[in-house]
């Protein structure tokens, strides 16, 4: 058996081991009491509405991910349309996993709430809800890469000529990119359709009882409560478990390519060793994080926790970064300095400082997450001063709201920027092309911890809705509502991980969409080009000037698309909302027809969702057959510079906004509360923001990972044909 086979055993054990652990929550969260008949009731239609938004969904998802898997296995290669296949389905495996999980979860928050008064043991079912999400992605986005390199025995740099057209590919990289790509497409689906539905719900609901009605938030009164209950979880939680996913099998793909490319391009002047060695190394890493996570939760779901969960919450995420860093440092000693890997071998690839730089670069991309998130609770929660001075700006109106909201929104975008700027230069620097997708990897090596930590918050924000709709002692609201506040940071937190993780791996993309294409050229040549192998995207040609701009303007146009979609979609249900609340339903005499507002909102949503996720599949398949390989990653570059800052301007005003509103409503602004007019004007803000932060934000991400994933899988066809240029 060889070096990377039993490797791969090993990391499988592993991925088996946090599986086991997933299904052990799983059956002990469904195992703990609901509480009362009124709240098995509620959580009953949330659960069932959220399945029937995924059954709905999930038709029209199946007909498109056939139709492509058909094509790659005719005119690719049979294999890359199974691969195709596995991506979707292990995307779409973790998103009913972790919706179901958490709708099953948050009932139970409420109800311990309500049974122990204690905040410490309600966290402790939260974070269990949570931590079945977070395990699943890392647990089956590393099974389903597993499954491809042991089946199909690993990775080859040889090229072939394959599928009806003869296309000269090379089958193992179409195999990992295919992959990628199924998982990217249930990604982008999930986000549009999800974000659509939670957003159309929330506002339409926030419309009704706050502006029409000043009827409490979350009264069951409001028809349009339970859909956006339902909402938290299709979002919130299969749409961010889906998008993670993706970004983590989009980073392990990312430094296999560029690890063959690599080779390629220095071809005779590197041994067999040092590839095997920069194969093997993303998939050691990935299995040291989910190791590290399995640490963290566990020590979590085992200790004593106290009232501060922000605290509890923050120390699992630092266990679990600590430990991949000690982990990844001792498999990358034994890979790239005990297995007949030279320091020749090394310096060819640019490794500035041998063994070392594949795990300083998995360091930079962690230290780069956990600072992204510290920079996104700073701005985003209600204990700091920005989310504190836009809140004191609410005395003044809605103008002076929006307005502080945008300016924090604004200044929040440097900090982070500056952090991913120096982790990829650094990580450049000293490990080459590979450094900067190892880097993106790091970030993502312990993903399972912050999916977990993130999921906490809609499962939190459930927990409240319940207790209030259910009409549970007011000192019970006062555990869930201290829950949900944290929720909301760890929400915002995990949306700026998100973010960063995005730039991370749609970098990471882009290199190795350039090395697809360009690698081919350098193979001829006779002297290796030191550090990134030979990839090179002209930007003094008009054909990559003309793309940037054109990716740039996508991005706007995408923003402009999900807004009005969302708008559009909150006004009729809000109207139809309106409607249903008749005397006899705001006496408590009748109830409102829920399943009809469940319905519509999901209707809206699946029919919404098809144009911005049908545009970024296209975008370079066209560009790339009309214009060409440099003018796509021309798209690809525009499009990331963009995105990027505005993906973060988005998801943290819209975060401000929200909390600025829960540091009102918690009594913080002396002199104003529930029902002010400060507090109005907060819900003004909360509702720009919530488009904001939980529709465009979060799908800006996943457009540019999508597009430069759907590149580098087309990018052995666009190579040798395109009409003009």
């Amino acid at each position: 058996m060889s070096l990377l086979t039993s490797s791969w055993l090993i990391v499988l054990g592993v991925v088996v081991l946090a599986l086991i652990y997933v299904v052990f929550n799983y059956f002990r969260i469904k195992k703990m009491p609901e509480g009362t008949a009124e709240m098995i009731e509620l959580s009953g239609i949330i659960r069932s509405g959220a399945q029937t938004f995924l059954k709905t969904e999930y038709k029209s998802i199946c007909i498109v991910v056939a139709v492509v898997a058909v094509v790659f296995a005719l005119f690719v290669h049979w294999s890359t349309g199974v691969t195709f296949l596995m991506g979707a389905l292990m995307s779409s495996i973790v998103c009913v996993l972790g919706m179901q999980s958490a709708t099953y979860a948050n009932v139970r928050t409420s109800n311990k709430a309500r049974e122990s008064l204690s905040i410490g043991e309600t966290v402790k079912v939260a974070l269990c809800g949570g931590s079945i999400s977070g395990l699943a992605v890392q647990g089956f986005g590393m099974l389903g890469f597993l499954a491809i390199l042991l089946c199909f025995k690993g990775v080859d740099h040889m090229d072939g000529q394959h599928g009806l057209l003869n296309l000269v590919c090379n089958p193992s990289i179409m195999r990992i990119s295919t992959y990628s790509l199924g998982c990217s497409i249930v990604a982008m689906f999930n986000r549009v359709a999800g974000g659509n539905y939670t957003k159309a719900a929330d506002i339409s609901s926030d419309i009704l009882g706050k502006l029409r009605h000043d009827l409490p938030e979350d009264d069951s009164r409001i028809p349009n409560t339970i859909a956006d209950f339902i909402g938290d979880n299709v979002n919130d939680i299969a749409g961010n478990c889906s998008d993670l996913l993706e970004s983590f099998v989009a980073t392990m793909s990312a430094s296999i390519m560029i690890a063959v490319t690599l080779y390629k391009t220095h071809n005779g002047h590197v041994s067999e060793a040092a590839f095997n060695a920069t194969v093997l190394f993303p998939v050691i890493l990935a299995g040291c994080g989910l190791v590290g996570c399995l640490i963290g939760l566990g020590l979590a779901n085992i200790k004593k926790m106290g009232d501060n969960p922000s605290k509890e919450l923050d120390l699992s995420t630092w266990i679990s970064a600590g430990c991949t860093v000690v982990f990844g440092g001792v498999a990358a000693y034994f890979i790239f300095n005990g297995t007949g890997v030279s320091a020749e071998d090394l310096a060819t690839y640019g490794f500035r400082f041998g063994w070392l730089s594949p795990w300083i670069s998995s360091v930079m991309g962690i230290v780069a997450g956990i600072a992204i998130g510290i920079i996104t609770e700073y701005y985003t929660s209600t204990d700091h001063k920005p989310t504190q001075k836009l809140a004191e700006m609410c005395t003044e109106g809605e103008a002076f709201v929006v307005t502080k909201g945008d300016a924090v929104g604004s200044r929040s975008v440097l900090l982070p920027v500056f952090v991913i700027i120096v982790a990829l230069i650094v990580s450049g620097i000293i490990g080459g092309s590979y450094g900067i997708a190892i880097s993106a990897l790091g970030m993502l090596a312990f993903v399972g911890a912050t999916v977990s930590i993130d999921a906490f918050g809609p499962i939190a924000d459930n927990a409240g809705g319940l207790a209030e709709a259910c009409h549970l002692d007011p000192d019970v609201r006062k555990i869930t509502d201290k829950l949900d506040a944290v929720g909301n940071t760890t929400a915002a937190i995990g949306k700026g991980f998100a973010i960063g993780s995005a730039a991370f791996a749609t970098v990471s993309l882009i290199m190795a969409y350039v090395g697809n294409y360009t690698s081919q050229e350098f193979i001829a040549e006779a002297e290796p080009v030191i550090g990134n192998g030979g990839l090179n995207l002209n930007f003094a040609s008009f054909f990559v000037v003309a793309g940037g701009i054109l990716g740039g303007a996508l991005v706007e146009y995408f923003c402009a698309i999900l807004t009005d979609n969302t708008i559009d979609a909150a006004k009729i249900m809000a109207d139809v909302g309106d409607k249903q609340m008749t005397q006899e339903v705001l006496d408590g005499k009748a109830k409102p027809d829920y399943n009809m507002m469940i319905a519509m909102a999901a209707k809206e949503a699946i029919h919404r969702m098809v144009l911005p996720s049908v545009l970024a599949l296209l975008i370079p398949i066209v560009g790339g057959f009309i214009l060409g390989v440099e003018f796509v990653g021309g798209i690809l570059v525009g499009a990331t510079i963009v995105a990027i800052p505005r993906a973060i301007f988005m998801g943290n005003s819209g975060g401000a906004f929200d909390n600025a509103k829960k540091y009102i409503e918690q009594g913080m602004l002396k002199g104003h509360g529930k029902g002010s007019p400060a507090h109005k004007a907060s819900v003004t803000g909360d509702t720009i923001g919530d488009t904001r932060k939980d529709v465009v934000g979060v799908a800006l991400d996943i457009f540019i990972k999508l597009m430069s994933t759907v590149a580098n899988t087309i990018a052995p066809i666009i190579r040798n044909f395109r009409i003009f240029g």
